[in-house]
Protein backbone atom coordinates (compact mmCIF):
# COMPACT_ATOMS: atom_id res chain seq x y z
CA UNK A 1 0.00 0.00 0.00
CA UNK A 2 2.57 2.57 1.41
CA UNK A 3 4.83 1.64 -2.52
CA UNK A 4 1.41 2.40 -4.50
CA UNK A 5 0.64 5.47 -2.46
CA UNK A 6 4.94 6.81 -2.90
CA UNK A 7 4.34 6.09 -6.99
CA UNK A 8 0.04 8.18 -7.08
CA UNK A 9 2.32 10.67 -5.17
CA UNK A 10 5.28 11.05 -7.34
CA UNK A 11 2.33 11.13 -10.69
CA UNK A 12 0.20 13.51 -8.69
CA UNK A 13 3.26 16.39 -8.00
CA UNK A 14 3.84 15.73 -11.52
CA UNK A 15 0.48 16.69 -12.98
CA UNK A 16 0.12 19.18 -10.33
CA UNK A 17 3.21 21.26 -11.43
CA UNK A 18 2.05 21.18 -14.85
CA UNK A 19 -1.36 21.79 -14.65
CA UNK A 20 -0.47 25.07 -12.89
CA UNK A 21 2.27 26.33 -15.10
CA UNK A 22 0.02 25.87 -18.32
CA UNK A 23 -2.75 28.20 -16.29
CA UNK A 24 0.25 30.31 -15.77
CA UNK A 25 1.82 30.10 -19.31
CA UNK A 26 -0.42 28.35 -21.71
CA UNK A 27 -4.15 29.34 -20.73
CA UNK A 28 -6.83 26.66 -19.57
CA UNK A 29 -7.67 24.94 -23.00
CA UNK A 30 -3.81 23.73 -22.84
CA UNK A 31 -4.76 22.82 -19.06
CA UNK A 32 -7.62 21.14 -20.07
CA UNK A 33 -5.58 19.00 -22.57
CA UNK A 34 -2.89 18.25 -20.26
CA UNK A 35 -5.49 16.96 -17.54
CA UNK A 36 -7.26 14.78 -20.23
CA UNK A 37 -3.95 13.02 -21.27
CA UNK A 38 -2.68 12.21 -17.81
CA UNK A 39 -6.36 11.24 -16.89
CA UNK A 40 -5.93 8.97 -20.02
CA UNK A 41 -3.16 7.74 -18.99
CA UNK A 42 -3.86 7.39 -15.28
CA UNK A 43 -6.36 5.19 -16.52
CA UNK A 44 -4.45 3.00 -19.01
CA UNK A 45 -2.01 2.04 -16.49
CA UNK A 46 -5.03 0.46 -14.74
CA UNK A 47 -5.30 -1.66 -18.68
CA UNK A 48 -4.69 0.16 -21.66
CA UNK A 49 -7.14 -2.68 -23.22
CA UNK A 50 -9.97 -0.75 -21.80
CA UNK A 51 -8.87 2.64 -22.91
CA UNK A 52 -11.25 2.43 -26.14
CA UNK A 53 -14.25 1.92 -23.94
CA UNK A 54 -14.05 4.77 -21.83
CA UNK A 55 -13.17 7.34 -24.86
CA UNK A 56 -16.10 5.56 -26.78
CA UNK A 57 -19.11 5.58 -24.33
CA UNK A 58 -18.22 9.72 -23.68
CA UNK A 59 -17.65 10.69 -27.50
CA UNK A 60 -20.99 8.53 -27.89
CA UNK A 61 -23.09 10.08 -24.90
CA UNK A 62 -21.43 13.81 -26.26
CA UNK A 63 -22.87 13.54 -29.86
CA UNK A 64 -26.18 11.91 -28.29
CA UNK A 65 -26.68 14.76 -26.14
CA UNK A 66 -26.30 17.38 -28.30
CA UNK A 67 -28.61 15.71 -30.62
CA UNK A 68 -31.14 15.21 -28.50
CA UNK A 69 -31.03 19.18 -27.75
CA UNK A 70 -31.49 19.96 -31.40
CA UNK A 71 -34.03 17.53 -31.96
CA UNK A 72 -38.14 19.09 -31.58
CA UNK A 73 -39.74 15.63 -31.96
CA UNK A 74 -40.51 13.53 -28.71
CA UNK A 75 -40.64 10.64 -29.99
CA UNK A 76 -37.22 10.93 -31.82
CA UNK A 77 -35.98 12.45 -28.25
CA UNK A 78 -36.94 10.05 -26.61
CA UNK A 79 -35.86 6.92 -28.48
CA UNK A 80 -32.25 8.76 -28.94
CA UNK A 81 -32.29 8.58 -25.07
CA UNK A 82 -33.16 4.90 -24.68
CA UNK A 83 -30.54 4.52 -27.10
CA UNK A 84 -28.10 6.43 -24.57
CA UNK A 85 -29.09 4.51 -21.92
CA UNK A 86 -28.80 1.12 -23.62
CA UNK A 87 -25.66 1.30 -24.67
CA UNK A 88 -24.08 2.60 -21.39
CA UNK A 89 -26.04 -0.33 -19.88
CA UNK A 90 -25.17 -2.55 -22.42
CA UNK A 91 -21.69 -1.72 -22.20
CA UNK A 92 -21.82 -2.29 -18.10
CA UNK A 93 -23.55 -5.24 -18.36
CA UNK A 94 -21.68 -7.09 -20.87
CA UNK A 95 -18.55 -6.06 -19.06
CA UNK A 96 -19.82 -6.98 -15.73
CA UNK A 97 -22.25 -9.05 -15.64
CA UNK A 98 -21.71 -11.61 -18.38
CA UNK A 99 -19.98 -13.65 -16.84
CA UNK A 100 -22.30 -14.01 -13.77
CA UNK A 101 -24.84 -14.59 -16.82
CA UNK A 102 -23.01 -17.26 -18.30
CA UNK A 103 -22.94 -18.85 -14.82
CA UNK A 104 -26.22 -18.92 -13.89
CA UNK A 105 -27.45 -20.11 -16.98
CA UNK A 106 -25.10 -23.15 -16.39
CA UNK A 107 -26.29 -23.72 -13.21
CA UNK A 108 -29.67 -24.01 -14.12
CA UNK A 109 -28.97 -25.79 -17.30
CA UNK A 110 -27.09 -28.15 -14.74
CA UNK A 111 -30.50 -28.38 -12.26
CA UNK A 112 -32.48 -29.43 -15.66
CA UNK A 113 -30.79 -31.92 -16.66
CA UNK A 114 -28.33 -33.25 -14.10
CA UNK A 115 -25.32 -32.21 -16.05
CA UNK A 116 -22.13 -30.64 -14.64
CA UNK A 117 -22.44 -26.80 -13.99
CA UNK A 118 -19.34 -25.31 -16.38
CA UNK A 119 -18.57 -22.27 -18.45
CA UNK A 120 -15.88 -22.68 -21.13
CA UNK A 121 -12.83 -19.83 -20.86
CA UNK A 122 -13.23 -19.07 -24.43
CA UNK A 123 -17.04 -17.51 -23.46
CA UNK A 124 -15.84 -15.84 -20.40
CA UNK A 125 -15.20 -12.24 -20.34
CA UNK A 126 -11.54 -10.73 -18.28
CA UNK A 127 -11.40 -8.14 -15.64
CA UNK A 128 -14.51 -5.45 -15.90
CA UNK A 129 -12.58 -2.00 -16.55
CA UNK A 130 -12.06 -0.38 -13.43
CA UNK A 131 -14.40 2.11 -12.16
CA UNK A 132 -16.59 1.15 -15.24
CA UNK A 133 -19.84 1.40 -12.55
CA UNK A 134 -19.07 5.20 -11.81
CA UNK A 135 -18.00 6.93 -15.20
CA UNK A 136 -20.96 4.94 -16.98
CA UNK A 137 -23.54 6.96 -14.20
CA UNK A 138 -21.95 9.75 -14.90
CA UNK A 139 -22.02 9.89 -18.65
CA UNK A 140 -25.24 8.72 -18.11
CA UNK A 141 -26.93 10.86 -16.10
CA UNK A 142 -25.59 14.17 -18.26
CA UNK A 143 -27.60 12.78 -21.34
CA UNK A 144 -30.73 12.28 -19.09
CA UNK A 145 -30.26 15.97 -17.72
CA UNK A 146 -30.18 17.29 -21.22
CA UNK A 147 -33.36 15.29 -22.26
CA UNK A 148 -35.12 16.86 -19.22
CA UNK A 149 -33.90 20.08 -20.17
CA UNK A 150 -31.87 20.41 -16.49
CA UNK A 151 -28.85 21.26 -18.40
CA UNK A 152 -27.91 22.58 -21.92
CA UNK A 153 -25.20 20.42 -24.25
CA UNK A 154 -21.78 21.31 -23.58
CA UNK A 155 -20.34 23.00 -26.11
CA UNK A 156 -16.40 21.73 -25.86
CA UNK A 157 -15.89 18.32 -26.73
CA UNK A 158 -12.24 17.79 -24.80
CA UNK A 159 -13.75 19.35 -21.39
CA UNK A 160 -16.73 16.80 -21.34
CA UNK A 161 -13.86 14.20 -22.22
CA UNK A 162 -12.37 15.71 -18.98
CA UNK A 163 -15.30 15.16 -16.72
CA UNK A 164 -15.99 11.68 -17.41
CA UNK A 165 -12.10 10.95 -17.36
CA UNK A 166 -10.86 13.16 -14.26
CA UNK A 167 -8.47 11.03 -12.71
CA UNK A 168 -8.88 11.46 -9.08
CA UNK A 169 -12.94 10.60 -9.22
CA UNK A 170 -12.40 8.58 -12.12
CA UNK A 171 -11.75 4.51 -10.69
CA UNK A 172 -13.91 5.08 -7.47
CA UNK A 173 -15.79 7.85 -7.42
CA UNK A 174 -17.47 10.31 -5.64
CA UNK A 175 -20.19 9.72 -8.73
CA UNK A 176 -19.77 13.58 -9.80
CA UNK A 177 -22.65 15.72 -11.57
CA UNK A 178 -21.83 16.97 -15.10
CA UNK A 179 -23.43 20.56 -13.34
CA UNK A 180 -21.14 20.56 -10.77
CA UNK A 181 -18.39 19.52 -12.48
CA UNK A 182 -18.23 21.00 -16.14
CA UNK A 183 -18.62 24.48 -15.31
CA UNK A 184 -15.47 24.11 -13.25
CA UNK A 185 -13.28 23.21 -15.95
CA UNK A 186 -14.69 26.54 -18.16
CA UNK A 187 -13.18 28.72 -15.97
CA UNK A 188 -9.82 30.00 -14.82
CA UNK A 189 -8.86 27.75 -11.64
CA UNK A 190 -7.79 29.55 -8.49
CA UNK A 191 -5.93 27.83 -5.00
CA UNK A 192 -6.09 30.14 -2.24
CA UNK A 193 -4.17 29.00 0.74
CA UNK A 194 -6.84 27.96 2.38
CA UNK A 195 -7.59 25.55 -0.10
CA UNK A 196 -4.60 24.39 -0.30
CA UNK A 197 -4.48 23.71 3.55
CA UNK A 198 -7.67 22.34 3.39
CA UNK A 199 -6.59 20.15 0.86
CA UNK A 200 -3.84 19.11 2.35
CA UNK A 201 -5.88 18.25 5.60
CA UNK A 202 -8.17 15.74 3.32
CA UNK A 203 -5.67 13.48 1.92
CA UNK A 204 -3.70 13.39 5.13
CA UNK A 205 -7.03 12.09 6.90
CA UNK A 206 -7.05 9.57 4.08
CA UNK A 207 -3.99 8.18 4.09
CA UNK A 208 -4.59 7.72 7.91
CA UNK A 209 -8.04 6.21 7.46
CA UNK A 210 -6.72 3.72 5.04
CA UNK A 211 -3.17 2.87 5.84
CA UNK A 212 -3.79 3.05 9.76
CA UNK A 213 -6.76 1.96 10.27
CA UNK A 214 -8.42 -0.18 7.32
CA UNK A 215 -5.83 -1.85 6.04
CA UNK A 216 -5.24 -2.84 9.54
CA UNK A 217 -8.17 -4.15 10.74
CA UNK A 218 -8.57 -5.80 7.29
CA UNK A 219 -5.16 -8.10 7.33
CA UNK A 220 -5.43 -8.67 11.44
CA UNK A 221 -8.86 -9.18 11.88
CA UNK A 222 -11.44 -8.97 9.15
CA UNK A 223 -9.49 -11.46 6.39
CA UNK A 224 -9.09 -13.81 8.93
CA UNK A 225 -12.28 -14.41 10.54
CA UNK A 226 -14.09 -13.92 7.09
CA UNK A 227 -11.88 -16.60 5.88
CA UNK A 228 -12.24 -19.19 8.55
CA UNK A 229 -15.03 -18.05 11.37
CA UNK A 230 -14.99 -21.64 12.79
CA UNK A 231 -11.78 -20.91 14.13
CA UNK A 232 -13.09 -18.01 16.09
CA UNK A 233 -14.97 -17.18 19.01
CA UNK A 234 -18.26 -15.92 18.54
CA UNK A 235 -16.91 -12.56 20.46
CA UNK A 236 -14.34 -12.83 17.82
CA UNK A 237 -16.46 -13.18 15.14
CA UNK A 238 -18.57 -10.62 16.13
CA UNK A 239 -15.70 -8.05 16.58
CA UNK A 240 -14.89 -9.46 12.96
CA UNK A 241 -18.53 -7.85 11.49
CA UNK A 242 -17.63 -5.11 13.60
CA UNK A 243 -14.32 -4.92 11.72
CA UNK A 244 -15.69 -5.21 8.38
CA UNK A 245 -18.02 -1.93 9.12
CA UNK A 246 -15.27 -0.34 10.21
CA UNK A 247 -13.01 -1.18 7.22
CA UNK A 248 -15.36 -0.34 4.96
CA UNK A 249 -16.11 3.00 5.72
CA UNK A 250 -12.38 4.21 6.32
CA UNK A 251 -11.42 2.50 3.30
CA UNK A 252 -14.32 4.07 1.08
CA UNK A 253 -14.17 7.56 2.95
CA UNK A 254 -10.33 7.23 2.87
CA UNK A 255 -10.07 7.21 -0.78
CA UNK A 256 -13.12 9.83 -1.09
CA UNK A 257 -11.02 12.47 1.09
CA UNK A 258 -8.42 11.61 -0.76
CA UNK A 259 -9.90 12.37 -3.74
CA UNK A 260 -11.90 15.37 -2.99
CA UNK A 261 -8.11 16.41 -1.61
CA UNK A 262 -6.27 15.99 -5.23
CA UNK A 263 -8.89 17.50 -6.88
CA UNK A 264 -8.94 20.76 -4.66
CA UNK A 265 -4.63 20.89 -5.23
CA UNK A 266 -6.07 21.21 -9.12
CA UNK A 267 -8.86 23.98 -8.23
CA UNK A 268 -11.65 21.70 -8.44
CA UNK A 269 -14.11 21.19 -5.72
CA UNK A 270 -16.18 17.46 -5.44
CA UNK A 271 -19.12 16.85 -2.99
CA UNK A 272 -19.01 15.78 0.68
CA UNK A 273 -19.35 11.91 -0.12
CA UNK A 274 -19.57 10.41 3.48
CA UNK A 275 -21.47 12.02 6.85
CA UNK A 276 -20.67 10.09 9.67
CA UNK A 277 -23.24 7.14 8.46
CA UNK A 278 -22.73 4.63 11.71
CA UNK A 279 -24.48 7.79 13.93
CA UNK A 280 -27.52 6.97 11.95
CA UNK A 281 -31.15 6.49 13.45
CA UNK A 282 -32.44 4.70 10.72
CA UNK A 283 -31.67 3.36 7.26
CA UNK A 284 -33.18 6.39 5.80
CA UNK A 285 -30.50 8.50 7.25
CA UNK A 286 -27.85 6.04 6.78
CA UNK A 287 -28.60 6.61 3.45
CA UNK A 288 -28.25 10.11 3.38
CA UNK A 289 -24.55 9.69 5.10
CA UNK A 290 -23.55 6.97 3.22
CA UNK A 291 -22.62 7.20 -0.30
CA UNK A 292 -24.35 10.07 -0.80
CA UNK A 293 -23.26 10.36 -4.52
CA UNK A 294 -24.65 6.87 -5.34
CA UNK A 295 -27.61 7.49 -3.17
CA UNK A 296 -29.21 10.83 -4.87
CA UNK A 297 -28.00 9.32 -7.77
CA UNK A 298 -30.02 6.56 -7.72
CA UNK A 299 -32.63 8.34 -6.01
CA UNK A 300 -32.76 10.84 -9.14
CA UNK A 301 -32.31 8.73 -11.94
CA UNK A 302 -33.98 5.28 -10.64
CA UNK A 303 -36.45 5.91 -7.61
CA UNK A 304 -37.81 9.01 -8.83
CA UNK A 305 -38.68 7.61 -12.62
CA UNK A 306 -40.11 4.66 -11.17
CA UNK A 307 -43.01 7.09 -9.21
CA UNK A 308 -41.05 7.48 -6.09
CA UNK A 309 -43.60 8.12 -3.48
CA UNK A 310 -45.88 9.82 -5.54
CA UNK A 311 -48.41 6.50 -5.85
CA UNK A 312 -50.02 4.25 -3.12
CA UNK A 313 -48.38 2.99 -0.81
CA UNK A 314 -47.41 -0.14 -2.08
CA UNK A 315 -46.28 1.38 -5.45
CA UNK A 316 -43.44 3.20 -2.94
CA UNK A 317 -42.12 -0.22 -1.24
CA UNK A 318 -42.34 -1.62 -4.50
CA UNK A 319 -40.05 1.52 -5.95
CA UNK A 320 -37.86 1.52 -3.19
CA UNK A 321 -37.27 -2.43 -3.37
CA UNK A 322 -36.52 -2.20 -7.39
CA UNK A 323 -34.09 0.55 -6.44
CA UNK A 324 -32.06 -0.95 -3.65
CA UNK A 325 -32.12 -4.64 -5.68
CA UNK A 326 -30.96 -2.69 -8.29
CA UNK A 327 -27.98 -0.73 -6.26
CA UNK A 328 -27.33 -3.81 -4.94
CA UNK A 329 -26.38 -5.61 -8.36
CA UNK A 330 -24.58 -2.02 -9.29
CA UNK A 331 -21.79 -3.16 -6.42
CA UNK A 332 -20.94 -6.21 -8.67
CA UNK A 333 -22.19 -9.68 -10.13
CA UNK A 334 -23.25 -11.27 -7.31
CA UNK A 335 -26.86 -12.87 -5.50
CA UNK A 336 -24.95 -11.72 -2.30
CA UNK A 337 -25.14 -8.17 -3.16
CA UNK A 338 -28.50 -8.96 -4.41
CA UNK A 339 -29.94 -9.99 -1.52
CA UNK A 340 -27.71 -6.89 0.41
CA UNK A 341 -29.66 -4.87 -1.64
CA UNK A 342 -33.46 -6.55 -0.50
CA UNK A 343 -32.00 -6.39 3.21
CA UNK A 344 -31.48 -2.41 2.23
CA UNK A 345 -35.06 -2.41 0.95
CA UNK A 346 -36.50 -4.30 2.86
CA UNK A 347 -35.49 -1.99 5.84
CA UNK A 348 -36.35 1.45 4.28
CA UNK A 349 -40.07 -0.24 3.32
CA UNK A 350 -40.38 -0.69 7.22
CA UNK A 351 -38.56 2.11 8.44
CA UNK A 352 -41.31 4.24 6.17
CA UNK A 353 -44.48 1.90 7.22
CA UNK A 354 -43.19 3.02 10.88
CA UNK A 355 -42.54 6.77 10.74
CA UNK A 356 -46.04 7.27 8.84
CA UNK A 357 -47.81 5.23 11.59
CA UNK A 358 -46.15 7.09 13.87
CA UNK A 359 -46.89 10.15 12.35
CA UNK A 360 -50.57 8.96 12.34
CA UNK A 361 -50.94 8.05 16.10
CA UNK A 362 -49.12 11.75 16.76
CA UNK A 363 -52.01 14.31 17.25
CA UNK A 364 -51.62 17.24 15.20
CA UNK A 365 -48.80 19.86 16.41
CA UNK A 366 -47.44 17.70 19.41
CA UNK A 367 -44.08 16.59 17.46
CA UNK A 368 -43.17 20.47 18.02
CA UNK A 369 -44.50 20.81 21.82
CA UNK A 370 -42.80 17.58 22.53
CA UNK A 371 -39.25 18.82 21.16
CA UNK A 372 -39.72 21.93 22.69
CA UNK A 373 -40.08 20.34 26.62
CA UNK A 374 -37.12 18.27 26.27
CA UNK A 375 -34.67 16.50 23.96
CA UNK A 376 -32.78 14.97 26.67
CA UNK A 377 -35.64 12.72 27.10
CA UNK A 378 -35.50 11.45 24.16
CA UNK A 379 -31.42 10.48 24.13
CA UNK A 380 -32.00 7.06 25.20
CA UNK A 381 -34.44 6.61 22.32
CA UNK A 382 -32.19 7.99 19.88
CA UNK A 383 -29.41 6.21 21.07
CA UNK A 384 -31.01 2.86 20.53
CA UNK A 385 -32.23 3.55 17.27
CA UNK A 386 -28.82 4.33 16.21
CA UNK A 387 -27.95 1.02 17.98
CA UNK A 388 -30.32 -0.84 16.28
CA UNK A 389 -29.63 0.68 13.05
CA UNK A 390 -25.85 -0.01 13.06
CA UNK A 391 -26.31 -3.91 13.87
CA UNK A 392 -28.98 -3.84 10.36
CA UNK A 393 -26.60 -2.61 8.90
CA UNK A 394 -23.31 -4.75 9.97
CA UNK A 395 -26.28 -7.82 9.42
CA UNK A 396 -26.39 -6.42 5.69
CA UNK A 397 -22.22 -6.12 5.61
CA UNK A 398 -22.09 -9.88 6.10
CA UNK A 399 -23.63 -10.21 2.37
CA UNK A 400 -21.99 -7.84 1.07
CA UNK A 401 -18.16 -9.00 2.02
CA UNK A 402 -18.78 -13.27 1.51
CA UNK A 403 -18.38 -14.90 -1.35
CA UNK A 404 -21.48 -17.71 -0.84
CA UNK A 405 -24.86 -17.58 1.08
CA UNK A 406 -23.15 -20.87 3.08
CA UNK A 407 -20.20 -18.66 4.09
CA UNK A 408 -22.29 -15.97 5.67
CA UNK A 409 -24.84 -18.68 7.28
CA UNK A 410 -21.65 -19.71 8.76
CA UNK A 411 -20.75 -16.48 10.61
CA UNK A 412 -24.16 -16.23 11.77
CA UNK A 413 -24.49 -19.55 13.38
CA UNK A 414 -20.78 -19.19 14.68
CA UNK A 415 -22.06 -15.83 16.34
CA UNK A 416 -24.99 -17.89 17.59
CA UNK A 417 -22.23 -19.91 20.17
CA UNK A 418 -22.28 -16.89 22.08
CA UNK A 419 -18.71 -18.11 22.95
CA UNK A 420 -16.53 -14.96 24.70
CA UNK A 421 -12.65 -16.38 25.02
CA UNK A 422 -10.76 -13.56 22.76
CA UNK A 423 -7.04 -14.33 22.55
CA UNK A 424 -7.29 -12.91 18.57
CA UNK A 425 -8.41 -9.81 19.77
CA UNK A 426 -5.25 -8.23 21.66
CA UNK A 427 -5.89 -4.39 23.05
CA UNK A 428 -3.83 -2.34 20.53
CA UNK A 429 -6.25 -4.55 17.78
CA UNK A 430 -9.48 -3.35 20.34
CA UNK A 431 -8.12 0.10 20.21
CA UNK A 432 -8.08 0.84 16.57
CA UNK A 433 -11.83 -0.77 16.24
CA UNK A 434 -12.63 1.93 18.44
CA UNK A 435 -11.20 4.54 17.34
CA UNK A 436 -12.66 4.13 13.63
CA UNK A 437 -16.06 3.53 15.28
CA UNK A 438 -16.39 6.02 17.67
CA UNK A 439 -14.70 8.70 15.80
CA UNK A 440 -18.47 8.82 13.83
CA UNK A 441 -19.46 10.64 17.26
CA UNK A 442 -16.97 12.81 17.88
CA UNK A 443 -19.26 16.63 17.72
CA UNK A 444 -18.56 18.20 13.99
CA UNK A 445 -17.43 21.63 15.58
CA UNK A 446 -14.19 19.71 17.01
CA UNK A 447 -13.00 18.48 13.68
CA UNK A 448 -13.83 21.75 12.05
CA UNK A 449 -11.99 23.26 14.65
CA UNK A 450 -8.88 20.88 13.86
CA UNK A 451 -9.55 21.35 9.95
CA UNK A 452 -9.22 25.18 10.77
CA UNK A 453 -6.60 25.39 12.96
CA UNK A 454 -4.47 23.16 10.39
CA UNK A 455 -5.64 25.20 7.60
CA UNK A 456 -4.32 28.67 9.85
CA UNK A 457 -0.97 27.00 10.70
CA UNK A 458 2.01 28.57 9.51
CA UNK A 459 3.50 26.10 6.66
CA UNK A 460 6.87 25.18 8.41
CA UNK A 461 4.23 24.09 10.96
CA UNK A 462 1.56 22.09 8.46
CA UNK A 463 5.02 20.70 6.80
CA UNK A 464 6.16 19.04 10.13
CA UNK A 465 2.62 17.67 11.24
CA UNK A 466 2.40 16.40 7.43
CA UNK A 467 5.93 14.79 8.23
CA UNK A 468 4.38 13.02 11.53
CA UNK A 469 1.62 11.60 9.11
CA UNK A 470 4.41 9.96 6.88
CA UNK A 471 6.24 8.55 9.23
CA UNK A 472 2.43 7.36 10.82
CA UNK A 473 2.01 5.47 7.62
CA UNK A 474 5.21 4.38 7.44
CA UNK A 475 5.28 2.14 10.01
CA UNK A 476 1.73 1.31 10.07
CA UNK A 477 2.02 0.24 6.32
CA UNK A 478 2.24 -3.44 5.80
CA UNK A 479 4.39 -5.43 3.52
CA UNK A 480 1.34 -6.75 1.38
CA UNK A 481 -0.46 -4.13 -0.64
CA UNK A 482 -4.39 -4.07 0.26
CA UNK A 483 -6.56 -2.38 -2.77
CA UNK A 484 -9.20 0.13 -1.96
CA UNK A 485 -12.63 -1.86 -1.53
CA UNK A 486 -14.45 -0.09 -4.13
CA UNK A 487 -12.06 -0.71 -6.72
CA UNK A 488 -13.84 -3.38 -7.99
CA UNK A 489 -16.94 -1.73 -8.48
Amino acid sequence: MLFNTLRYAEFFAAVFVGSWALVRFAGIRARVVFLLLVSYGFYAAWDWRYLPLIFASSTVDFLLARAIARETRPRARRAMLIATVALNLGFLGFFKYWNFALENVAALRALLTGEPASVGHALRVLLPPVGISFFTFESMSYVIDVYRGELPPHRSYLRYLLFVAFFPHLVAGPIVRPRDLLPQFERAPSLTREEGGEALFLVAIGLVKKVVLSDQLALNLVDRVFERPENYSALEVLAGVYGYAAQIYCDFSGYTDIAIGSALLLGVRFPKNFDAPYKAQNLADFWRRWHISLSTWLRDYLYIPLGGNRGSELATYRNLMITMLLGGLWHGASWNFVFWGFLHGLGLAVTRAFQRAMKRRRPEGEGAGRAARSSLAGFPIRALCVLLTFHYVCLAWIFFRVPTFSQAVLILRQIGTLTTFHPNLPPVLVALLAVALLSHYVPERLYERARGAFIAAPAPLQGALLFLVAVSLHEAASAAAVPFVYFQF
